[in-house]
């Protein structure tokens, strides 16, 4: 049999998430095209970045590497980052979400999170935490919806400000 590949990983989105993400990271550390392409040892053009960035050149593996490190981030933070923006594959991922946002959902559904946010500011005073799939899916269980709900609408509380401290781990 064979298996069916999600809908999220037919044409470019991923490619237009992680390019994405990639220029937010750079633009939110004060970089230049020039100045990031300067730091890279395969003496890749602007061009070729902007290309990058905009979702119009494939990343390899290799690549994303290279410009993650040049930009001080890790590449699986970029990735991940970039699907969240772009809620694509969000049930899998450790999303990481802005509480302050949260709290100011007015969803009915999803109020019993206000309460949670709230406790969690106590420990994270900066707001943003990261959720891990399986606090998804204890929170889902608990306000009474399916953890694919809980993670779309979590992704939606993506912090604006690029690539954050990954210090901060929500666990319960």
């Amino acid at each position: 049999m064979k298996a069916l590949v999600p809908d999220e990983l037919v044409g470019d989105a991923i490619t237009r998430a992680v390019g994405g993400e990639l220029r937010l990271t750079r633009e939110a550390r004060g970089i230049s095209r020039l100045q990031l392409v300067s730091r890279l040892p395969s003496g890749i053009g602007e061009r070729t970045l902007l290309s990058y960035e905009h979702g119009t050149r494939q990343l390899t593996v290799l690549r994303l590497a290279e410009l993650s490190w040049a930009l001080g981030v890790d590449a699986p933070t970029i990735f991940s980052r970039g699907l969240q923006r772009a809620r694509l594959l969000v049930e899998n991922l450790t999303l990481v979400v802005d509480l302050r946002a949260l709290l100011n959902d007015e969803r009915v559904t999803f109020r019993p999170l206000a309460q949670w946010a709230r406790n969690l500011l106590n420990d994270y005073p900066d707001g943003i935490v990261e959720v891990e799939p399986a606090v998804v899916q204890h929170l889902a269980s608990f306000i009474g919806c399916t953890r694919s709900e809980l993670a779309n609408h979590l992704a939606h509380f993506t912090p604006d400000s690029g690539i954050e401290k990954q210090e901060n781990k929500a666990t319960s």
